[in-house]
């Protein structure tokens, strides 16, 4: 996934333990800032900005919460595992375990939405999510984000497959 190709692994944390979504979300735009070099006050109301206009929480668990900032040049991605889930006012009122962190570049602004298009098919391969659920090492996380062998159609033929088994 060409989001998280150069994803560095201390952007990777399992099982954070937080309050509820704005503690989340302060704990998780903290980090990005820290590993990229940035503002975290910057990051975090770039982030509460957009989340402001609406949940970004898509459903399954998961949550993209994405700013474009002008302060950067290229993207920066993060992957947080909740533990507990929280509440995001996610659409299936279902609570979310699995962020997503995008900051995007504003002078890159065409290329975002193609982006979280790919993340939003990749993630909605059952596979992926059960993965990331279990993984147990921020080398796990990045061996399943950026394995080429994770294609969306070899991962939906999968399923069908397993699916097929499980119902005979």
């Amino acid at each position: 996934m060409i989001i998280f190709r150069n994803l560095p692994e201390e952007n990777i944390t399992l099982d954070l333990a937080t309050k509820g979504k704005h503690s989340a979300l302060a704990k998780v735009a903290v980090k990005i800032a820290r590993v990229a070099g940035l503002d975290d006050r910057l990051v975090l109301r770039g982030i509460w900005r957009r989340e402001r206009l609406g949940s970004t929480a898509i459903g399954r668990g998961i949550a993209v919460p994405h700013a474009l900032l002008r302060s950067i040049s290229s993207p920066v991605a993060s992957f947080t595992r909740l533990a507990p889930p929280i509440d995001f006012k996610s659409p299936d009122l279902e609570p979310v375990d699995l962020v997503f962190t995008l900051l995007w570049p504003r002078s890159e602004v065409r290329t975002f939405l193609p982006a979280l298009s790919q993340l939003f098919r990749f993630v909605r391969a059952p596979l992926i999510r059960e993965g990331l659920r279990l993984a147990r090492s921020p080398e796990e996380v990045m061996a399943i984000l950026q394995s080429e062998a994770w294609s969306i159609n070899e991962i939906q033929s999968r399923t069908s497959a397993a699916q097929q088994v499980a119902v005979r």
